[in-house]
């Protein structure tokens, strides 16, 4: 399906993706694509050099944190004379697809969507892509956001586009691992028109900062429920 070109800018998070990052860049779609943010979010490897070297324009952010990483995409954007019709976030260690950009964009340009989620749970995710705990932690908080907000989502994908009018009013603060959730609560409470779209996810580059450890799936869990209570 063509779309009418709009005006798309990216937000990439990185935290010591030296491996991944350029495979990512090089795979989003260029002709759709304005700007790609690298937010480099206080990587002690090679992730600037690399997507410097890939075409990215890298923002460094000193503070850790993945919504400190993205808060700085979003305050790059906000300082652009032209500002972008639409805004995509995905991850920067190559578990996503970034070739199917274009049906995350879709339903902004041609179904007025205000935010649009790449569901992995409705996609094809690769065995071992997602450890138990994290389709566990998933489930039980879009479980949680349908109960009390009445919105049905499967996901808290990292990959989605958002038109930038509306994630400027969505006002966005976590700064950590309550950013997609924050997005998605605030989304719902703001009944705004969200739908998601099936896509495919692979085992990431490197090891995972949260998933990866006990104590980052904890305090990743214990953020995301804490952050859909504190938005009732």
């Amino acid at each position: 399906m063509s779309i009418t070109k709009p005006i798309v800018d990216i937000i990439i998070p990185a935290y010591n993706e030296e491996h991944s990052i350029q495979s990512v860049i090089n795979e989003i779609p260029k002709e759709i694509t304005r700007h790609i943010f690298v937010c480099n979010n206080a990587s002690t490897d090679n992730t600037s050099k690399n997507a410097t070297e890939a075409g990215a324009i890298v923002l460094d952010q000193p503070l850790k944190g993945y919504g400190n990483a993205c808060l700085k995409g979003i305050e790059r954007i906000k300082s652009l004379k032209i500002k972008p019709d639409i805004v995509v976030f995905l991850d920067g260690d190559y578990s996503d697809y970034p070739e199917e950009m274009v049906a995350l964009i879709e339903p902004i340009v041609n179904d007025q969507v205000d935010l649009v989620i790449g569901s992995r749970a409705l996609g094809d995710m690769e065995r071992g892509a997602m450890m138990p705990q994290q389709i566990f932690g998933n489930w039980l908080a879009t479980t949680l956001i349908k109960l009390i907000y009445g919105y049905r989502f499967t996901d808290l994908g990292p990959f989605r586009s958002i038109s930038y009018s509306k994630l400027i009013e969505l006002d966005m603060q976590d700064k950590t691992f309550g950013w997609t959730v924050e997005m998605q609560v605030k989304a719902a409470k703001e009944k705004l028109k969200c739908i998601e779209v099936p896509v495919r996810y692979r085992k990431r580059i490197g090891v995972s900062k949260v998933s990866g450890t006990i104590k980052g799936t904890i305090l990743a869990g214990h953020k995301i429920l804490w952050t859909i209570f504190k938005l009732i």
